[in-house]
């Protein structure tokens, strides 16, 4: 992607928020690939929402982020909505402190909201640990996302790859705090209000697989998509269990 032709004013474009819940070992790597994005430093902030790690994770991030706090609501999506809750610009996008973004991330989130009508935007994954089961699952992965988008199915977003317009999240009342599946059921919250949901293939976040691998390809997928339907029908369809990636 070439850099957008844009004299830049000093002013807010984006905000980055970030859940942490003790992500010492990873929360560098994804802040650095943050720091040097082909957009100007100054027209984004980023947010870390802390679940009151106990290791060095809010030490490590005070030297990147503009604003640090401690979450008040539970779980990633309580996490979420905190950020959000003190993101001063309109443009917000999240991630994972897990995941690493390409330098041009924010640069295409910000094209994509400046020549389209849409309240929320999400796009792939790819694997940062490059096994051959990671490679494959996430490729169909993938594959499902964009034929359920194109269908007009289903939004499968995920919280480390999305962005919203910030005044119609919170008319919609923010990410579902669910144990898990947060995520999809925003953009069901969006096209509830009859709010347009686009899924661009070119917009992807290096994404890490620990957590597949830690809790199990099919149980934490189905566990994911169950909190969807519940969602989607407002009560317990599928019966699912109470988890989350972490707990905080």
């Amino acid at each position: 992607m070439e850099t957008m032709n844009h004299d830049y004013e000093k002013k807010l474009l984006a905000s980055v928020v970030i859940p942490t819940y003790n992500e010492e070992k990873c929360i560098i790597r994804a802040l650095i690939s943050l720091e040097h994005q082909t957009i100007p430093r100054e027209v984004y902030e980023i947010v870390i929402v802390d679940g009151r790690s106990s290791d060095r994770t809010v030490e490590l991030a005070k030297k990147y982020a503009n604003k640090i706090i401690q979450q008040k609501n539970k779980g990633v999506a309580g996490a979420r909505n905190d950020g959000v809750a003190i993101a001063e610009a309109e443009i917000i996008a999240t991630t994972d402190a897990d995941c690493v973004v390409p330098r041009d991330w924010l640069e295409r989130i910000l094209k994509d909201f400046e020549s389209r009508d849409f309240v929320c935007l999400y796009g792939p994954v790819k694997p940062l640990e490059k096994s051959f089961k990671n490679t494959m699952f996430i490729g169909l992965n993938n594959f499902f996302v964009h034929l359920l988008s194109r269908l007009r199915i289903l939004n499968m977003a995920v919280g480390s790859n999305t962005a919203f317009r910030r005044r119609e999240f919170i008319k919609v009342g923010g990410y579902p705090v669910v144990s898990a599946g947060d995520d999809y059921g925003l953009p069901i919250r969006f096209k509830r209000r009859k709010f347009k949901v686009r899924f661009d293939k070119d917009l992807f976040v290096y994404f890490s697989m620990r957590r597949y691998e830690k809790y199990g390809f099919l149980r934490s997928y189905y566990r994911w998509l169950a909190n969807v339907v519940n969602e989607m029908n407002k009560k317990k369809v599928l019966p699912v269990k109470t988890y989350q990636r972490q707990i905080y």
